[in-house]
């Protein structure tokens, strides 16, 4: 074989690796793509469920200091993110920005009692659980009533649910289809190099000397992949924050790492057994099977 020859074979072979780790980063965006998904629709549900509450109605004589007891009390529960002391002022005020007139001079007095604001953790914002709140809060002397509309409460949890459902089947989905699009890409890289298999079997190389090189590099090209996929992956995360602020949100650090070792993950075993499976493929074939 001729310099110019080898050389051209060098360049073809560095080509198809090329080509072979765009492929797959693509694919690999893909499946980071599908996994930010899943973590900005997993923050937007606790978004809207942690603005889910109810307010505790307190009774007309009650004494403020009784008030801030009970407010601190409610404040160390596992299930209150936060609480808000309304006066009868204040809830007059919103009352009238709300209706858009004074009532109170209207009437002639304030009728609104005071109340406490308080906001749900995500986990118990939730029709069951608030109505065991409310079954406990009742107890206290001080509260009158605890308000909140269940029609809506309903609402709001039956969509989270469908919506959810809904993300969770596309992102399947989209991983079934990224998988097979990895699979296919790896089998027409080793589909090239098949004469070369056989070679190497014809001159008394066994299975697993053959099966080695391949696995490395496929080990390798997948590594590479997904650097690449994570480095498209982080410009995205940025920009979709910059255009998109206080709608999409990233902040959860933890599971964005997680997204990154999964996307590493992905991309080396994936391509590591889908180069095992084909490679074993061209060393059960027969010669004369090359060809077709």
């Amino acid at each position: 074989m001729s310099k110019k020859e080898s050389s051209f074979n060098r360049k073809r072979i560095r080509g198809s690796y090329f080509t072979t780790i765009i492929s797959i980063s693509l694919v690999l965006l893909l499946l980071g793509i599908v996994g930010l998904l899943l973590i900005n629709g997993k923050n937007i549900s606790t978004q809207v469920r942690e603005n889910i509450g109810f307010n505790v109605i307190l009774k007309e004589n009650v004494k403020e200091a009784d008030i801030y007891q009970l407010q601190k009390i409610m404040d160390a529960k596992s299930y209150v993110r936060s609480t808000e002391y309304i006066t009868r002022e204040e809830a007059a005020l919103e009352t009238e920005q709300m209706l858009g007139e004074d009532f109170v001079r209207f009437l002639g007095y304030n009728p609104l009692p005071p109340a406490i604001r308080v906001r749900l953790t995500a986990p118990y914002a939730n029709p069951d659980s608030v109505m065991l709140v409310e079954k406990e809060l009742l107890q206290y002397d001080s509260v009158d009533e605890v308000y909140y509309k269940k029609s809506l409460l309903y609402a709001i949890n039956e969509n989270i649910r469908q919506i959810s459902l809904i993300i969770l089947a596309f992102s399947l989905l989209l991983t079934l289809i990224s998988v097979t699009l990895i699979n296919n890409t790896i089998r027409l890289s080793i589909y090239s190099k098949r004469f070369i298999i056989n070679t190497m079997q014809l001159v008394g190389a066994t299975r697993g000397f053959i099966r080695r090189p391949f696995l490395y590099r496929s080990a390798a090209i997948g590594f590479v992949a997904s650097l690449i996929a994570l480095g498209i992956i982080a410009g995205v995360v940025y920009l979709m924050q910059k255009e998109f602020e206080g709608i999409v949100s990233f902040r959860d650090y933890d599971l964005l790492a997680l997204l990154a070792l999964s996307v590493i993950a992905v991309g080396i075993i994936i391509n590591w057994i889908s180069t095992f499976f084909a490679v074993n493929k061209y060393l059960n074939i027969k010669t004369d099977q090359l060809f077709y």
